[in-house]
């Protein structure tokens, strides 16, 4: 059977025939030492016939087309134009989509994958510019960068997830800043502490602690005059910065010189920037959460919910996720660590963080995490492919029913049924009747009411013709019943007579036998 090899290009594209007598061609070893030499290649593959594109926007076309699993016509009728039609043929690709399409596309092909095809498309890859005599040196290098960047670009312009991208890398860098502030924090405090170390005690808090640093720098330099300033710095707590003076006033900390000082200053003034541009970052996050998720965050929060759309890679592919999957996204390596040692499965992951599972009792933390995740998914779903305006009342109202199922393990209290709290969500979403009055009217919309008007028009019609069966039944049973009320009072008016028959023809019996 004669084999045929596809090669596609930057260029174009381009069809191959094996040599049948070539036992080459069946071990890639064999062919590995072909592939350097020109010549013992062309004898082993030779060109059938090459189909240039046309523009880059053509070669763009066209790879997208590949990239999707769709065959283009110009492929097609390339194909179909080179290779014999009465024979069948076996056609060497490398793509499984592209494979899988040709065969669907064009009968009587049964495209081959393997490794000897692999080989073989490599050495046309190399050889190729001397198999097309018409490309110049340099055409083949320009033409696949090119074609490389337009590609980039249109994948990178036209990503579905480029919003849910924002999310994925706010959410990264914000745990990188908790982990890297929360070491920074920890330096400044023992940097700080050999001059001062009893404003550890007075002031835990990070933030506040480094700010004070910048502030008082010297402990000496403080005086009861500096009281207002201690208050602004600590958000107007006035007690706490009467302690801190009275902290300074009985400090054993040692004296620290200037030069050092400066270091710490600077150092500590880094951490509060760091510290606000946090805050700010976070509340950057919490918008873009709103916007795209807001019923995932408004049922798990803006952070967990984050993190679950940055560990599924996008909030489709969320979405797409069963709820056993979102319940220990996030704790793979337990997972398959328990399948491997044949011990207890991880009960959640990622959803471990929020208030739910820390809410609920020891024995109760897996029902409510398989509960947690099973609504993290139909707010995931209901985010991700609703087609109106974006709305968090149906993230509000599964945070309800959360909260019920938790009094329901605690205090034995029946929750809502989930038909029922759905329907209350869909009764408090914005009516659509007015905005369907002020949209303009399409002739999708018009067909479908016209559908519905003759449907309603068949339905009265059968219901008319039921009615009148209805009533000819009964017109029925009336005559059947009246006549059967006429034979039973004409039969009885018979008895009768027949009665006073018998009872004349007795008495004139009874006067016979007088006489």
């Amino acid at each position: 059977m004669p084999f045929w090899i596809l090669h596609e290009s930057a260029s174009g594209y381009g069809l191959f025939e094996r040599a049948e007598a070539e036992e080459i061609a069946t071990s890639t070893d064999e062919i590995q030492t072909a592939i350097q030499d020109f010549k013992k290649f062309n004898k082993m593959v030779q060109n059938v016939g090459f189909m240039p594109f046309q523009s880059t926007e053509n070669a763009l076309e066209n790879i997208n087309a590949i990239s999707e699993g769709i065959v283009p016509e110009l492929l097609k009728s390339f194909i179909e134009m080179n290779l014999p039609k009465k024979k069948k043929v076996t056609l060497g690709v490398v793509d499984d989509k592209l494979a899988t399409a040709l065969q669907e596309a064009i009968p009587g092909i049964k495209c081959e994958k393997s490794a000897a095809v692999a080989e073989i498309i490599r050495g046309i890859r190399l050889h190729f510019d001397q198999y097309i005599k018409e490309l110049k040196n340099g055409e083949i290098e320009r033409a696949q960068l090119g074609l490389g960047h337009a590609y980039s670009r249109a994948k990178v312009k036209f990503n579905i997830h480029r919003v849910d991208n924002m999310i994925i890398q706010s959410i990264s860098l914000l745990d990188q800043m908790d982990k890297d502030l929360n070491t920074f924090a920890m330096r400044c405090r023992e940097w700080y502490s050999w001059h001062f170390p009893e404003l550890v005690r007075v002031v835990p808090d990070n933030y506040q602690f480094a700010k004070l640093a910048c502030l008082i720098r010297n402990k000496g330099d403080l005086t009861q005059d500096s009281l207002a300033s201690l208050t602004d710095a600590l958000d107007g707590d006035e007690e706490k910065a009467q302690a801190v003076l009275d902290a300074a006033k009985a400090s054993m900390g040692t004296d620290i010189a200037e030069v050092d000082m400066n270091s710490i200053e600077a150092f500590a003034k880094r951490v509060v920037s760091l510290s606000e541009y946090r805050t700010k970052l976070f509340t950057y996050l919490q918008k873009k959460m709103h916007d795209v998720a807001p019923n995932l965050s408004a049922l798990m929060g803006e952070q967990v919910g984050a993190r679950l759309i940055s560990h599924a890679g996008s909030l489709t592919n969320l979405a797409k996720y069963p709820a056993s999957t979102v319940q220990i996204l996030g704790a793979e390596k337990a997972l398959f660590r328990a399948l491997k040692t044949r011990s207890n499965t991880p009960k959640y992951g990622l959803i471990y963080h929020s208030t739910f599972i820390g809410r609920a009792s020891t024995k109760n933390k897996g029902r409510i995490s398989r509960y947690l995740a099973n609504k993290a998914s139909i707010a995931s779903r209901i985010d991700s492919f609703s087609d109106g305006p974006q709305t968090s009342i149906f993230g509000e109202k599964l945070r309800e029913q959360v909260e019920e199922r938790l009094r329901f393990y605690d205090t034995g209290a029946v929750p809502k049924k989930n038909l029922d709290v759905m329907r209350e969500a869909i009764a408090q979403l914005p009516k659509e009747d007015e905005e369907m009055e002020a949209a303009p009217k399409t002739p999708k919309a018009d067909k479908k009411k016209e559908k519905e008007s003759k449907s309603a028009k068949k339905e009265s019609k059968s219901a008319k013709k039921d009615g009148k069966k209805a009533e000819s039944a009964k017109k029925k049973r009336k005559e059947a019943s009246s006549s059967e009320d006429e034979s039973s009072s004409s039969s009885s008016e018979e008895e009768k007579k027949k009665k006073k028959k018998s009872k004349k023809e007795d008495k004139k019996d009874k006067k016979k036998s007088k006489k």
